[in-house]
């Protein structure tokens, strides 16, 4: 798919440009080095004497499946997929995607300082032996089982489905559906790969319903007005 030249050129930018028109949403990426101190901060240097574990009757009739981790992994390049395309098509979309993560990411943040939880779904013994669950048994060490709900792997899938839904290259039935599949996938992942309940993939989804309405809110309703003119037969 060509989406043409980039709206803008980088190239030219440096420190003393930052607060040019031009250049000025690029400040809203230092989020993300401040959300990892945060996140770090939680999950690795307060560790608590206790965490509420999270967990529901439907958890244990998802059985482990180690494919899984094919989607569970590509979330990192949907999310950084995302924000490279709007950076250099859509800069409208990346202030409202990132409004989105803003918003939402915090909200989590705020829910794992006042509540701290944790999942004990993860399997003693994998039921097999294969590249697949080798690499989870040294995944499970690196990454913790706390601070899991809500989930920011399914708030992170919905804040990209969002964004390509609301973003002027990707409105064609196949794109959404792209999308959404995409989303999809790497949201049940984490219960496949035993990473999360099914109590923290719908709690993300408020924290998502109130991010949208921040972020989005009447502008996305103009937009999907707009796309829905255009496709009209003249």
């Amino acid at each position: 798919m060509n989406f043409g030249p980039p709206m803008i050129d980088y190239r030219n930018f440096c420190f003393r440009k930052r607060n040019e028109p031009e250049y000025r949403h690029l400040k809203l990426l230092l989020y993300w080095p401040v959300f990892g101190l945060l996140f770090l901060t939680v999950e690795r240097l307060w560790i608590r004497e206790s965490y509420y574990p999270v967990s529901c009757a439907l958890d244990s009739a998802i059985p482990f499946c180690e494919f899984f981790l094919i989607p569970y992994l590509f979330w990192f390049v949907f999310l950084a997929g995302i924000h490279i395309y709007t950076l250099l098509y859509d800069v409208e979309s990346f202030k409202k995607l990132m409004k989105f993560i803003i918003v939402s990411y915090s909200l989590a943040m705020v829910i794992y300082v006042i509540f701290p939880n944790c999942q004990e779904l993860r399997p003693a013994v994998f039921p097999r032996d294969n590249l697949f669950t080798r690499f989870m048994t040294g995944f499970y060490q690196f990454d913790t089982n706390t601070n899991v709900c809500p989930s920011i792997h399914v708030i992170g899938s919905i804040a990209v489905l969002l964004c390509a839904w609301n973003s002027k290259h990707f409105r064609t039935p196949g794109w959404r559906g792209a999308f959404t599949i995409t989303a999809v996938l790497i949201s049940i992942s984490t219960l496949f790969l035993k990473q999360h309940s099914v109590i923290d993939v719908v709690a993300a989804l408020p924290i998502c319903v109130i991010a949208y309405l921040y972020a989005y809110g009447s502008a996305a309703e103009r937009i999907q007005q707009q796309y829905e003119y255009q496709q009209k037969p003249e």
